[in-house]
Order: C-alpha cells, then sequence, then structure tokens
C-alpha cells in the first residue's frame, strides 16, 4: 500500500480546500488549458495516463515517474484569437525511484489598443500570464506512485501585476499486467501574495479522480474522469464527467478522442447547439528518442484550438 502520510494529507487538504473553493471568483484560470496533446485528444483532462510523457505532470505530478531520463519538452497552442500558450519542460531521474522535473507555461493574450477615457488610441499593451514550475514524484511501491508539483504564477496586464503561489498533488496506481491506472490529484492548492487589485482572489481549486484501462487483447485503452469535484452547485453529475479513448498502432503510434460533458454544456448556445464544443480528437507518433503529438479541440464557441507536442530523450 501507498505511503499512509501522503494519502492523509492530500484527503486533509482537499477537504478542507473543497469549501473555500465555493468562495469568491477565482484567478488563474489559464492553468486549465491542456498542455499534453494526449491528454487533451482524450477529452481535455486526464490524471491516469502512465505514459513517457513529461507534458501529462502539468496533469499529475505522480506520472513523471513513468518518464524517461533526460527528457526535454516543447509546446504550442493555438487558443482564441491572437492568444497562444507556450510550454517547456525537462525530467530527471534521480535514482530507481524518484525523479524531478521542471516546467513552465506562457499564455500571451497578444497587442491590444490602449485608450484614453475618451475612447481615444493612445498606444499599445500587452498581456500575459505565466507559470514556472517545479515537480517531484516517488515510486512508493511496484504499484503506487506519488508526486507534488510547486507551481510560481506571474500575471502582467499593462501596468498592472499579480503574484501567486500553488501546489499540485497527486497519487496514482499503476499495473501493468492489468492495464489499470487509477489516479488522485488536488490541483492549485494555495493563493495569491501579491493581487492584481485591491482584493485576493481565489485559486481554480480542482479535485480529480481518473480511471485508465488498458485491454491485452486489444490495442484499445479507455478513459474515465471526474472532473472538479469540489463544485456541484447548479451543475448536475454528468457534467463532471469526461470520456475518451485512444487506439494504439503498433508501438508507435496513438489515436484518439473524447468528450467532455461540462466543455459541452458551458458552451451551448440556447437552440443553437454546442457546435462540437466537447469534442476533442488528437495522435502521435514515436520515433526512438523523438515524440510528436496533435491535438484539436474546443474550448470557445469563437474558435477551436490545436495543440502541438514535441519531446526529445536526450
Amino acid at each position: 500500500m501507498p505511503n499512509k502520510a501522503l494519502i492523509t494529507l492530500l484527503i486533509c487538504l482537499a477537504s478542507w480546500l473543497s469549501a473555500e473553493a465555493q468562495k469568491g471568483s477565482t484567478s488563474y484560470e489559464f492553468l486549465g488549458i491542456p498542455v499534453s496533446a494526449h491528454s487533451a485528444a482524450v477529452g481535455g483532462h486526464n490524471i491516469s495516463m502512465c505514459d513517457d510523457d513529461i507534458t501529462l505532470m502539468f496533469d499529475n505530478p505522480a506520472l513523471i515517474s513513468y518518464v524517461d531520463d533526460k527528457t526535454l519538452n516543447l509546446d504550442y497552442t493555438s487558443h482564441i484569437a491572437s492568444t497562444m500558450k507556450l510550454s517547456a519542460g525537462f525530467s530527471r531521474i534521480i535514482n530507481e525511484r524518484a525523479t524531478w522535473a521542471v516546467g513552465a507555461n506562457l499564455l500571451n493574450y497578444g497587442s491590444m489598443d490602449e485608450t484614453d477615457l475618451a475612447g481615444n488610441t493612445v498606444g499599445k499593451f500587452s498581456a500575459n500570464d505565466i507559470n514556472v514550475q517545479g515537480s517531484f514524484a516517488y515510486l512508493l511501491n511496484d504499484y503506487w506512485s506519488g508526486g507534488v508539483t510547486l507551481k510560481c504564477l506571474f500575471t502582467n496586464y499593462a501596468n498592472y501585476n499579480a503574484f501567486a503561489m500553488a501546489t499540485d498533488l497527486g497519487l496514482t496506481y499503476h499495473n501493468v499486467g492489468s492495464g489499470l491506472g487509477l489516479s488522485f490529484v488536488a490541483h492549485n492548492l494555495g493563493g495569491q501574495i501579491d493581487p492584481l487589485y485591491e482584493d485576493r482572489e481565489a485559486m481554480p481549486f480542482d479535485l480529480s479522480v481518473g480511471l485508465s484501462k488498458r485491454f491485452a487483447n486489444a490495442p484499445l485503452r479507455l478513459h474515465l474522469t471526474f472532473d472538479d469535484l469540489t463544485h456541484w452547485e447548479k451543475v448536475n453529475f454528468i457534467q463532471h464527467v469526461i470520456l475518451g479513448a485512444d487506439v494504439f498502432i503498433g508501438s508507435n503510434i496513438w489515436i484518439g478522442a473524447g468528450y467532455n460533458f461540462r466543455q459541452a454544456h458551458e458552451m451551448k448556445i440556447t437552440n443553437s447547439g454546442s457546435h462540437m464544443a466537447g469534442f476533442s480528437i488528437g495522435a502521435g507518433l514515436n520515433i526512438k528518442r523523438v515524440k510528436v503529438g496533435l491535438a484539436w479541440g474546443k474550448y470557445h464557441m469563437a474558435a477551436s484550438s490545436v495543440l502541438i507536442n514535441t519531446s526529445f530523450s536526450l
């Protein structure tokens, strides 16, 4: 069994913050935009894929236990209008059980017009959200791994700045023989230290449970994720569910698809449907020490998003 102290800490923090997460508005919502093309392809958020994929550390820090030594990753996400997200990561194995990784995200909102009170354009300004993080994972035994991520979050909107710190806690069960993966993750435990304005905003706390099952006699893996389990007001149970599946062609190619019920519901326009919101697809290719992933998803009614991952094992 996994370390009882780690499980107790995760449960206590999640239980205490489940109530706090209901209060006030939240900031740093950009943390919810997927980084991993594989995770994005199977529904936009997946915490239970125990693959050699460093980008999954942004979903679950415990998953870096399954990443090759000296893996470097670069990512690009096109978002709404001129908004884009850039990410990078690097992992290193310390010994047979311990792995650390560093990563960063930049969400750039593009250049915007600056106007005076009369509406006259007086210049341009930019806006950015930045996350710089460090992760550590430890194999507790042959089946369980635990992980923690510490995030430093920076906001720069024209002349306004903010700073926050947050932590992710992850616990994963992985049985190679049965093809079963089970994970529990608490995201964004923390708060603003230097707020953008006078009032401090809450962090986008999220408690998730995920299950993945790969079949021995078929090149298929199914995923079931329960997301945002601390928010139940005006939300049906099905809106916490993410379904996904990936198919493997040999050992070098994967093709995935998913459906996120929450996204479909939140982006649905009255009497006009959701315009494919909630659906996602993607594929990946592994060639020796190079891995490439590509995914498509719709996270806003105004535009679709495309994610590109490239990883190198040095």
